[in-house]
């Protein structure tokens, strides 16, 4: 049985309702910027204008250059493509963030395994393009299960210093085991029960993984559920849990709240606090 009481419930705060139209208009905007997403991305910049920036961040910029010189990598969720990442990226570089890149990988992947595979060999190149050893990244729903597993089990916490995980099914998710198997998506779904060989591989020691993880979850989020399952929690992992509250699963990467913790996150990264952020 899916409890999803602890969503319907969070739907009586006036805030929420306020999430749920915004989510439903995010939804709309995103199904037109879709096309654009599959296009080749363009050339990442690499350098930054001081001048583009507030004093603030000139500031922030110039007392750490190290930290807003590393690239970061997006990586977009299931049947989804780097238009999920529009309002996300341009606040990054806003916040002062220089290489922001993305990365799309086949809507008809079946396998984690093998999607964290290609993601490897994404930031290879990101990282032989910039020059860094070392970048950040940041999956939106199962794109962030992609990235932990490629950090966690294929040694990729060798390049990324930072994991940030936006609505990202930890604990998996039970809209999983109602998926029908004849849809094309079907077997990496599969994956996304609680109890799949892949999340148990992820409950496996860890004990060297040196990537840091923020999860950022909602009570609002109405494809992980329970919501909880959004967390991120294993005892060998650095790992940080946010709720933000009145946010849907497909709002968070343009959620103002969002962009403004995940950039704060890479810029003074924290360890083991789970913080509950409220609508504002």
């Amino acid at each position: 049985m899916i409890d999803a009481w602890p969503t319907l419930r969070a739907l009586s705060r006036p805030s929420s309702v306020i999430g749920a139209i915004i989510e439903a208009g995010w939804i709309s905007a995103h199904l037109l910027l879709y096309p654009w997403g599959t296009r080749r991305e363009a050339a990442v910049r690499e350098h930054l204008r001081l001048d583009d920036f507030d004093p603030i961040t000139r500031g922030r910029i110039v007392g750490d250059v190290a930290a807003a010189g590393t690239p970061v990598l997006l990586v977009h969720g299931l049947v989804d493509n780097r238009s999920v990442f529009t309002v996300l990226r341009r606040a990054l570089r806003r916040r002062g963030f220089g290489a922001v890149a993305t990365m799309n990988y086949s809507i008809f992947t079946q396998d984690v395994r093998l999607a964290a595979a290609e993601l490897g060999t994404a930031v290879d190149r990101l990282c032989d393009r910039t020059g860094h050893d070392r970048i950040h990244v940041i999956g939106h729903s199962l794109g962030g299960l992609i990235a932990r597993y490629y950090v966690q089990r294929l040694g990729g916490d060798s390049r990324v210093a930072h994991l940030v995980t936006l609505g990202t099914p930890h604990g998996g998710t039970a809209w999983s085991r109602l998926a029908p198997r004849w849809l094309p998506p079907a077997a990496i779904v599969s994956q996304l029960r609680p109890d799949s060989p892949v999340l148990r591989e992820l409950e496996q020691e860890a004990p060297n993984c040196a990537t840091t993880i923020l999860a950022v979850y909602s009570d609002l989020d109405q494809l992980v559920v329970p919501a909880r399952a959004a967390r991120c929690e294993h005892p060998d992992l650095h790992a940080t849990n946010i709720l933000v509250r009145g946010v849907g699963h497909m709002s968070l990467p343009v959620d103002p709240r969002v962009a403004r913790l995940v950039a704060e996150h890479l810029w003074h990264p924290t360890d083991g606090v789970s913080t509950l952020i409220n609508s504002a």
